[in-house]
C-alpha cells in the first residue's frame, strides 16, 4: 500500500509527561540534593510566610552569568531568619552574598528552583568584612582614609548638618536628646533628609554631602545618624563611593548608624564614630559641657589671679607710700648738691666753649677770605673772556652788516631809474602816473615824458590830425 502523510509524522509525548520526567530526573539526581551554594540574594520578598528570591552570580564586570529561583518555605524561614539575624544583625535581604544549603526541585508549572534549608551566617559576615577591608585598603592607598579624622572639630559644635531619614525613630531620638538636654545648651541642627536603608543609601547621602559642603561656612560639623530596629540593613554603608565622600568631606563627620556590635566602613574613616544617634547627641552635649566647664575654670582662675594681683599691688603701694617722704627729701638734697656743682663748673664750661667758638670763627673767616678771593679771580677771568668774546662777535656782526649795506647800495644804484634813462629809456606819465598801455591815453591828456636830462610835455594827436 502506498504510504500516507500521517505515516511520516513523529510520535510525540504530552508536555506534562516531559516535565514530570524532568522532575523525576532532578529528584533522583543525588548530586543536586543537599548542596552548599555561594550566591548573591536578589529580589527577596515575603508572601504567605514563605520567602522567595533569586540566586545570582556576577562576573568581575558586574554582569550576571547565572541565575536560579530559590525559596525558603515557611516551616524553615523563621528559624533561618533568626539564626542569620542573631549572627550578623542583618535581615535576609537583597545584595547579601550568602552560603546556602538546599536541593534543586522542579515543578511542572513553576519550573526549576532551589529549596533552601540552611544558611551559613559566617560566610556572609566574612564576605562583608572582606568588602570593608578592600574599601579601607583602597582609601589608604589613595591617601584619604585619615583625612576627615585629622580635621579640627570646634570646641563646642552647635551648627550641625544632620543626615538622616525624616521621621525615623533614630533621628527623633537624636533631636529629642540633643535639644532637650537638661543643662540648657543650645544647638542648631538642620536635617538633610536621606534614604538610610537599601540600594539608594550611598547615592542619597553623597548628594546631601555635596549640598552641605557647598555651604560649609554655615556648619560646624556633619552628623550621620540612623537608628536600629527590626530591619537593620547596613549594607548600603559599606560602599566605596560613600566612604570616599565621607573621608574627603571638608567638615568633621560624626557618625552613629548602628548598634553596639555593628561596625561599617564609615566608622573607620569618619572623624568620630559612635554607636547610636542618642550617643551622637550625647557627644555634642559633652562637648558643650566641656567647653562650658573650661570657661568656668578660666573665669575662676582669672578671678583668683586678679584678686591676688590686686592684693600684691596694694601691699606694694602701701610700702611705696611709706618710702615716698624719705625718697623725696633725699632726691631734693641730691638735686641741690648737683645744682651747686653745676653752678660752679658752668662759668668755666661757658668760657671754654666761647674760646673754642672764637677760634672756630677765626678759622672760618680765613677760609672764607681765601675762598672769596679765589672766587673773585675766577669770576673776573670769566668776565674778561666774555668781554673778549662779545667784542669779537660785535666786530663780526658789524662787518657782516656793512657788507650787506654795501651790496644793497650797489643794487640800488643798478636799479635807479636815472641809470635806466641814461641808457635811452624814458618814462611817460599822465597826472604823475606812469603810462603802461596805449589804451590808457585819450585826447586832451597832457603827457609828461621824463628823459635822462629833463622832461617834455606834449599832447597826443587826435584822429583828425592823423
Amino acid at each position: 500500500m502506498p504510504s500516507s502523510f500521517f505515516d511520516n509524522v513523529p510520535v510525540g509525548i504530552p508536555l506534562s509527561q516531559y516535565t514530570n520526567a524532568i522532575t523525576n530526573a532532578v529528584a533522583s539526581a543525588r548530586e543536586l540534593a543537599g548542596v552548599w551554594i555561594i550566591a548573591e540574594l536578589s529580589d527577596v520578598r515575603l508572601a504567605g510566610g514563605h520567602c522567595y528570591m533569586e540566586l545570582i552570580e556576577k562576573n568581575e564586570t558586574g554582569q550576571t552569568i547565572a541565575k536560579l529561583r530559590a525559596t525558603i518555605w515557611r516551616n524553615s524561614y523563621y528559624s533561618l531568619r533568626q539564626k542569620f539575624f542573631s549572627a550578623t544583625n542583618r535581615e535576609i535581604s537583597n545584595g547579601i552574598k550568602a552560603l546556602v544549603r538546599g536541593s534543586a526541585t522542579h515543578h511542572s508549572i513553576y519550573g526549576l528552583s532551589f529549596n533552601i534549608v540552611d544558611i551559613d551566617p559566617s560566610y556572609t559576615m566574612g564576605d562583608m568584612e572582606r568588602i570593608r577591608k578592600e574599601i579601607l585598603m583602597r582609601l589608604h592607598k589613595e591617601g584619604v582614609a585619615l583625612y576627615n579624622k585629622n580635621l579640627s572639630l570646634p570646641l563646642a559644635p552647635q551648627k550641625i548638618a544632620v543626615i538622616s531619614a525624616e521621621g525615623a525613630a533614630g533621628y527623633g531620638d537624636f533631636i529629642n536628646h540633643l535639644c532637650g538636654n537638661s543643662e540648657g545648651f543650645v544647638f542648631y541642627p538642620c536635617l538633610f533628609p536621606c534614604i538610610m536603608q537599601g540600594d539608594k543609601v550611598s547615592e542619597s547621602i553623597r548628594k546631601a554631602l555635596r549640598i552641605i559642603e557647598s555651604t560649609a561656612h554655615i556648619w560646624d560639623c556633619v552628623a550621620i545618624v540612623r537608628g536600629g530596629g527590626a530591619t537593620t540593613d547596613l549594607n548600603g554603608f559599606d560602599d566605596y563611593e560613600l566612604a570616599r565622600a565621607v573621608a574627603t568631606c571638608g567638615l568633621p563627620v560624626v557618625v552613629g548608624i548602628g548598634h553596639e556590635r555593628d561596625r561599617n566602613v564609615l566608622d573607620e574613616i569618619a572623624h568620630t564614630s559612635l554607636k547610636t544617634p542618642t550617643a551622637v547627641a550625647g557627644f555634642f552635649i559633652d562637648q558643650a559641657r566641656s567647653a562650658y566647664d573650661k570657661v568656668l575654670t578660666l573665669a575662676d582662675r582669672l578671678r583668683i589671679y586678679s584678686t591676688d594681683l590686686l592684693r600684691g599691688e596694694e601691699r606694694r603701694l602701701s610700702t611705696i607710700q611709706g618710702f615716698i617722704p624719705q625718697l623725696s627729701l633725699r632726691r631734693l638734697e641730691e638735686a641741690k648738691s648737683s645744682l651747686q656743682s653745676i653752678s660752679g663748673i658752668l662759668p668755666l664750661l661757658i668760657e671754654g666753649r666761647l674760646g673754642k667758638e672764637r677760634i672756630r670763627l677765626d678759622g672760618m673767616k680765613t677760609i672764607l677770605g681765601n675762598i672769596t678771593g679765589a672766587r673773585i679771580v675766577k669770576e673776573n677771568l670769566k668776565i674778561d673772556n666774555l668781554l673778549l668774546s662779545l667784542k669779537n662777535f660785535s666786530a663780526s656782526q658789524i662787518n657782516y652788516a656793512t657788507q650787506k649795506i654795501n651790496n644793497l647800495e650797489a643794487l640800488t644804484k643798478v636799479l635807479d631809474p636815472k641809470n635806466t634813462l641814461k641808457r635811452g629809456y624814458s618814462i611817460t606819465r599822465i597826472n604823475g602816473k606812469a603810462v603802461k598801455t596805449k589804451g590808457s591815453i585819450f585826447p586832451g591828456y597832457i603827457l609828461t615824458t621824463t628823459l635822462s636830462d629833463g622832461e617834455i610835455r606834449s599832447l597826443p594827436i587826435t584822429e583828425e590830425e592823423r
